[in-house]
């Protein structure tokens, strides 16, 4: 029986993981629930699964990660406030389960120092199917990591057919159901270019050697090539209630999580390059995350501000990314990399991210 906490309780990630433990009562037991602000809700969730310790706010989940026991703390908190979390969990020698990607790229080196040897378990889709392909390999047998990407709402189209595009255009994405920030950033691709810096720090391979390609279908997760020509994909129905179940209870897998795929079906599956002039935002993040530093904080702050501009009526679409851009290269990164100038260099992007769009 795995003791389980689960932040960020009430939104996508969570509430999946609860329907993996309510399904699995003899394997899981939740322990202790966080959620952002959403008190009855979760005040629900504690009833129904019997759990006494809960958080409100990133601050209240630091204190429960370092006081209830667990095996494993799920992080499905959505920004760079999940980091505290993400710290204390580590700290504690607690298995994470990472669905907040946000905190291991704004920590980078801070939280991979951190981290045990297989201590953080993946639970993206793409970095769990990378996790699942390396297990057919050593690791100097690795030649590259391909992630794949839907495309989102607006795959196929040009920048100019973008620059007017809806807030509510941009929440159609037509695979995952996923909350505002992400699936803004998976319709910018920003969630993308997020993503093959979390490879990157994860797996510990060179950006040079991430590639990200287009599959609408969302069937093939991510693969791993290998030296000798061999590529192992993760395919399955996207559902993400299986890299979940596998964050939960890493290497072990929860039998009938999610449903497999019908091979007697016919089927295609299709695999496009990306438009980098479309969109811009995996290219930037490749460059940042060479960068490093503080540099990653800023970049995810900066596109945090502007989503919400955007949102709000006061940014366009593809003004999105540009923002993210001019931020970036105004950014001078401290002398030394510390929890301290971390949050000071997203202040500081907030504040120049707010000024750009007020600019525009």
């Amino acid at each position: 029986m795995r003791r389980v906490i689960v932040l960020g309780s009430t939104g996508s990630i969570g509430t999946q993981a609860l329907d993996v433990i309510r399904a699995n009562p003899h394997r899981f037991e939740v322990v202790g629930l966080s959620a952002h602000t959403s008190r009855a809700e979760m005040t629900a969730q504690a009833e129904a699964f019997g759990v006494e310790h809960t958080a409100l706010g990133a601050d209240e989940a630091c204190q429960l990660v370092r006081d209830v026991p667990a095996d494993v703390v799920l992080n499905g908190i959505t920004g760079s406030v999940g980091l505290g979390p993400t710290v204390a969990a580590l700290e504690t020698g607690t298995t994470l389960a990472l669905a907040n990607k946000e905190s291991l790229i704004v920590g980078g080196d801070l939280v991979r120092r951190l981290a045990a040897p297989g201590q953080i378990v993946p639970v993206d889709s793409e970095h769990s199917a990378i996790a699942q392909a390396l297990r057919s390999g050593d690791r100097p047998e690795v030649r590259r990591l391909v992630l794949t990407a839907s495309g989102g709402p607006f795959r196929g189209r040009s920048r100019e057919d973008l620059v007017h595009v809806t807030p509510v255009e941009a929440l159609a994405h037509p695979t995952w159901d996923m909350g505002r920030v992400v699936t803004t950033n998976s319709a910018t691709l920003v969630n993308k270019g997020l993503e093959v810096i979390e490879a990157h720090l994860l797996f510990d391979v060179p950006l040079d050697r991430i590639d990200v390609v287009v599959h609408p279908q969302s069937i093939v997760h991510s693969m791993v090539e290998f030296v000798d020509g061999s590529t192992i994909a993760q395919a399955s129905p996207p559902d993400m209630r299986l890299p979940i179940s596998l964050g939960l209870d890493w290497p072990h897998r929860v039998g009938g999580v999610g449903a497999p795929l019908d091979w007697t079906r016919s089927t295609s599956w299709t695999f496009e390059p990306l438009d980098e002039e479309a969109f811009p935002a995996v290219a930037l993040a490749k460059q940042v995350g060479r960068a490093g530093s503080t540099y990653p904080a800023v970049f995810n702050a900066a596109n945090e501000q502007a989503v919400d501009a955007f949102h709000g009526g006061a940014l366009s679409f593809t003004g999105i990314v540009d923002t993210v851009a001019s931020v970036v290269d105004a950014h001078e990164p401290p002398s030394e990399l510390t929890r301290e100038t971390l949050a000071e260099a997203e202040r500081w992007a907030r504040d120049a991210a707010d000024r750009a769009v007020a600019a525009r």
